[in-house]
C-alpha cells in the first residue's frame, strides 16, 4: 500500500490551487494493471495541468479505456475551442457561468504542430483540444447569472456579493494544441437558441448555444450543464471567467447536444449519521441519457465518512456488478478563518490481477483515479465541507452502476434505518421548476440506501 501525508503550510496563500507548495510535487504513486504497467492514482493538483487545464485526466494517462476528466480555467472574457473525438463529454460549471456554441462534425481548426503529447485538436484519443482562454472582443455572452467567488461565501443566486476570482495564468500550450480566441455576440436566456448572426457553420450544418447560468460555487448550489456528442466541435465562452469541469467517456453512439436544467438535478440523501452525504445525480444511469458516461456530485459535512461502505465495481457480473473506470475530483471548503482543509480517500485490493491500493491525503483540486478495486470511505476532515465529481465509464452493454460492498464493512448499512440523517443536510435543494411552490425540493423525506457512493 502506497501511504501519502503532506503537512500544512502555514505560509499557503489562500488560493492553493495557483500556488501549491513544494511538498504539493506530484508523486508517482504506483497502480500494477493487469497488463504489469503502472499509473499514478492520485494526482495532486496542478500535477496533470496542461494549457488552461488545471487538470487533465485521459485514458492513456490512466491506463485504461474509457474514461476523462479535464477541468477548465478561463479568465473573463475568455474561451476555449475543442473537438470532441470520439467521446461525449458534459460541461459542467463548478464555479461561474458560460456560453456552450456545439457544432456537429470535425472542429473547423487546423492542427497545429506534430499531434504530440497533452491535450489538443485532431488527436485520436477524443480529447478536447486546447485552445487558449483569449479575451473575446467586447466581452463575453451577457445575460450570465453567476460569477464565480470564494467557496461557502455568499448566496449562490446573488453573483454581485461575490468577488471574482483572479485569473489564473496560462501555461504554454504543449505540442499539437490548437490555440483560438474568438468572438461572440450576446445570446438569449438560457436553453438552446440559434447561433448569433447563423443559422449553419456555413456549410449546413446546424449550430446551438446553450446559455449556462451556472453557480458560484460547488458548495452554493446545484448547476446546469451541457451534453456534448462525439464527433463535434464545441466552444466554451465566459464573461466573467470560471472553472468547468469536463467529465467524458470514449462511446459508439452519437447523442444530440441538450442542456440539462438545474431544476432536474435529482438531489438524494444517502446514509445516516456520520455516514450521511448528499448526491447530485445529474448524470447518473437512470437519470441522464448518455452512451457510456456516468457522473454525479458528492458532497460530505465535514467529520462524516463518504463512498461507504467501501465497494467495488470491477467486475462484468450482469445484474450484480459492472466494469468501470472511476475519477474522483475532489474540492474542499476553507474553515471559516480561511484554513484550507484536507481529506483522506482509501482505495485497497480487491482479487488477483485488481491490486490498487492507495490511503491519501486529498486537498482541494487533487484528482484519485480506481481503475479496480475496494474504494471508500473519503473522509472529511473535521470543520471540512468535502466535495468530489464521479466520473465513470466502462465496456458493458448496459449502461449501469452496480457495485458489491466489501463483505467486512457491508453491515454498516443495517444501522441507517435508525438513524436520522445528518440536520446539516441537504447543503442545498435543486431550485424549483417553473410553476413549483417555493421551498418544493426533491430531496427524499428519508436517507435512501442504495449502491451508490
Amino acid at each position: 500500500m502506497t501511504t501519502e501525508h503532506r503537512a500544512t503550510n502555514p505560509d499557503r496563500p489562500p488560493d492553493r490551487r495557483r500556488d501549491r507548495p513544494p511538498d504539493r510535487s506530484p508523486e508517482q504513486v504506483p497502480g500494477p494493471r493487469p497488463d504489469g504497467s503502472t499509473a499514478r492514482l492520485h494526482l495532486p493538483a496542478g500535477s496533470t495541468a496542461a494549457g488552461p487545464y488545471s487538470t487533465v485526466v485521459e485514458p492513456d494517462s490512466a491506463g485504461w479505456e474509457f474514461t476523462s476528466l479535464r477541468v477548465l480555467e478561463l479568465p473573463p472574457g475568455g474561451s476555449h475551442a475543442f473537438g470532441t473525438g470520439e467521446s461525449e463529454w458534459i460541461v459542467l460549471p463548478l464555479a461561474g457561468a458560460c456560453t456552450v456554441t456545439v457544432t456537429p462534425g470535425p472542429p473547423p481548426l487546423t492542427p497545429v504542430g506534430d499531434g504530440g503529447a497533452g491535450p489538443g485538436e485532431g488527436r485520436g484519443d477524443g480529447g478536447p483540444g486546447g485552445g487558449s482562454g483569449g479575451t473575446a472582443d467586447g466581452g463575453g455572452p451577457g445575460g450570465e447569472a453567476a460569477a464565480p467567488g470564494d467557496r461557502g461565501s455568499g448566496d449562490a443566486g446573488d453573483a454581485g456579493d461575490c468577488g471574482t476570482r483572479a485569473a489564473p495564468a496560462t501555461p504554454a500550450p504543449p505540442p499539437g494544441t490548437d490555440h483560438t480566441t474568438r468572438a461572440f455576440s450576446p445570446a438569449s436566456p438560457a436553453g438552446t437558441v440559434p447561433a448569433p448572426d447563423a443559422g449553419d457553420d456555413g456549410a449546413g450544418t446546424p449550430t446551438a448555444v446553450f446559455q449556462l447560468r451556472g453557480r458560484t460555487g460547488v458548495f452554493d448550489a446545484v448547476t446546469d450543464f451541457v451534453y456534448l456528442p462525439r464527433d463535434a466541435h464545441a466552444v466554451v465562452t465566459t464573461e466573467r471567467g470560471g472553472r468547468f469541469a469536463l467529465p467524458g467517456a470514449r462511446c459508439t453512439r452519437r447523442l444530440p447536444a441538450r442542456r440539462g436544467p438545474a431544476e432536474e438535478v435529482g438531489v438524494e440523501l444517502r446514509g445516516s449519521g456520520t455516514c450521511s452525504r448528499q448526491v447530485n445525480n445529474f448524470a447518473a444511469a437512470g437519470a441522464f441519457e448518455a452512451d457510456r458516461l456516468i457522473a454525479v456530485e458528492v458532497l460530505t459535512p465535514g467529520g462524516n465518512w463518504s463512498s461507504y461502505p467501501p465497494h467495488k465495481h470491477d467486475e462484468e457480473r450482469p445484474g450484480r456488478e459492472s466494469r468501470l473506470e472511476e475519477i474522483y475530483h475532489f474540492e474542499i471548503a476553507d474553515a471559516p478563518d480561511g484554513t484550507p482543509g484536507l481529506g483522506y480517500h482509501r482505495v485497497s485490493p480487491s482479487g488477483p490481477g485488481r491490486r490498487s491500493d492507495l490511503l491519501a491525503e486529498v486537498r482541494d483540486g487533487d484528482t484519485v483515479l480506481v481503475p479496480d478495486g475496494w474504494h471508500g470511505p473519503s473522509v472529511a476532515a473535521p470543520g471540512h465541507d468535502l466535495y468530489y465529481l464521479n466520473v465513470m465509464a466502462g465496456p458493458g452493454e448496459e449502461r449501469a452502476w452496480l457495485i458489491q460492498d466489501h463483505p467486512d464493512h457491508a453491515w454498516i448499512r443495517t444501522t441507517w434505518p435508525d438513524q436520522p440523517a445528518d440536520p446539516r443536510l441537504p447543503l442545498y435543494h435543486a431550485p424549483p421548476a417553473a410553476g413549483a411552490r417555493a421551498g418544493d425540493g426533491d430531496v427524499p423525506e428519508r436517507p435512501v440506501e442504495g449502491d451508490r457512493p
